[in-house]
């Protein structure tokens, strides 16, 4: 184990963040090389800095023309140069102070100075790689984003579990969601990823169920386990639903219990419409985690970071600085969300026509940029190809039972169209598809 992983888990004795690390977790550090000393030459080399691997000109980066032209409202240090391997400071602090307005229940004092990731995904396998190792148990809501089973298991080799969701009725299937979490606490330790909005549903608890989540966490935790939570946030904010969470659950969870160590991971690839981006923010909370402590976590994850992609996106950081500091980015976020707000009732209006259709059953959904349909008696793979090549809609396939539309995608006047031809498809596959059943079995006989 290398000195400085030592000292860092040594910071971190006692807390749940330790007994939580992986392997490669407890070994990770951040390195006192280039990167580090870079650093401190940039605060105190005030004749000339000769440490980063970076070509200047009168004390700018050198930066090509074309790039130059196309970026006209950022200068060459907010373009080619590299960002601070924990991201651009003025970006962690902006985003830190929109995370406080936009969830009040968040306690400024138990969460770390969010740390800047080339996109959610990456912020999700980066924290996979600090809290989960070959075998170990991870919770999902199900169905989940199929991203999730590449990240854990694959990339990993932990077991992700899908806890199912729902179950017939109008929220979560509580009772599911709490005997899968009793049932990984006989080990000690829980861990789990909540996604709400949810992708692939499109729903986002309501206030009591959330209630319910956090007291069952907390009724854990207690109980002697510890509890990793990661709240992959990607479509925080998108809640059309007056009965719905507005807040993460990382602003309870930050501060509920010194067994329970969250983790949020968000930012403006959908919150802010900036897709390409490739630019998230990642912050830690825990009651048992003291300064020291905080910052041990996050120097391991600046190892994760600096021996994968060394930094993030720094033009994509300085833009949405930019952005953050706008008077005309909330009004344009609010015009939006009323879109899309709109796009969702329109969907509503749709399946409130149909009623209860015998193929498409959707799954509850109040939020996002989704919404899901259970497939009985036709495939949903076989449904996807059937609309794609007879009609040109395009849509998603999980798990062989679940079709996902996107209608953050679509206009809102070709939303009834589009709907009732996927409705109108559906009862013709699985007509299709019953008379070639049909015919198969009387072939065979």
């Amino acid at each position: 184990m290398h000195v400085l992983a030592d000292e860092l888990n040594a910071r971190l004795t006692g807390t749940a963040a330790q007994r939580l690390l992986s392997s490669l977790g407890r070994r990770l550090y951040f390195p006192r090389g280039i990167i580090a000393q870079s650093a401190e030459a940039k605060q105190a080399a005030h004749t000339a800095n000769a440490t980063i691997g970076m070509a200047y000109k009168d004390g700018k980066p050198l930066v090509m023309s074309v790039i130059a032209d196309n970026l006209p409202h950022l200068n060459p240090d907010q373009t080619v140069a590299y960002a601070p391997t924990a991201g651009v400071e003025p970006v962690r602090l902006a985003w830190r102070d929109l995370m406080l307005k936009k969830n009040p229940s968040l306690d400024p004092s138990h969460f770390s100075l969010p740390i800047v990731v080339p996109g959610i995904t990456a912020g999700i396998s980066y924290t996979a790689d600090l809290f989960l190792d070959d075998g170990q148990v991870i919770l999902s809501g199900g169905p989940c984003w199929d991203n999730y089973g590449l990240i854990f298991r694959e990339r990993r080799g932990g077991m992700l579990m899908e806890i199912p969701l729902f179950n017939g009725g109008p929220g979560l299937n509580m009772a599911a969601v709490e005997a899968a979490f009793r049932e990984a606490a006989k080990t000690g330790v829980v861990r789990v990823i909540f996604n709400f909005p949810n992708n692939p549903s499109g729903y986002a608890p309501s206030q009591p169920e959330a209630d319910a989540l956090i007291a069952l966490i907390r009724e854990i935790a207690e109980d002697g386990a510890d509890v990793l939570v990661l709240c992959d946030d990607a479509y925080f904010g998108l809640f059309y639903e007056d009965g719905t969470i507005k807040e993460s659950l990382f602003g309870r969870l930050a501060s509920l219990h010194e067994r329970v160590l969250a983790v949020k991971i968000d930012g403006p690839t959908k919150e802010d419409y900036a897709w390409g981006f490739r630019m998230a923010f990642v912050s830690f909370g825990s009651l048992g985690l003291d300064a020291g402590g905080m910052d041990a976590i996050i120097k391991k994850y600046m190892g994760a970071i600096r021996s994968s992609v060394s930094c993030a996106n720094t033009p994509a950081q300085h833009l949405m600085l930019k952005t953050m500091g706008d008077p005309r980015t909330e009004a344009e976020k609010e015009g939006y969300y009323q879109m899309l707000r709109r796009r969702y009732c329109a969907v509503k209006q749709v399946i409130k026509e149909e009623g209860d259709h015998p193929v498409l059953k959707p799954l509850p959904f109040n939020s996002g940029y989704f919404m899901s349909f259970r497939c009985e008696g036709v495939g949903a793979e076989i449904l996807r190809r059937e609309l794609l090549t007879r009609h040109g809609i395009g849509a998603i396939a999980l798990e062989e039972q679940y079709l996902r539309i996107t209608f953050a995608a679509l206009d809102e006047d070709k939303i009834p169209q589009v709907y009732k031809t996927i409705y109108r498809t559906a009862e013709e596959t699985r007509t299709a598809e019953g008379t070639k059943t049909a015919e198969a079995l009387r072939n065979k006989d």
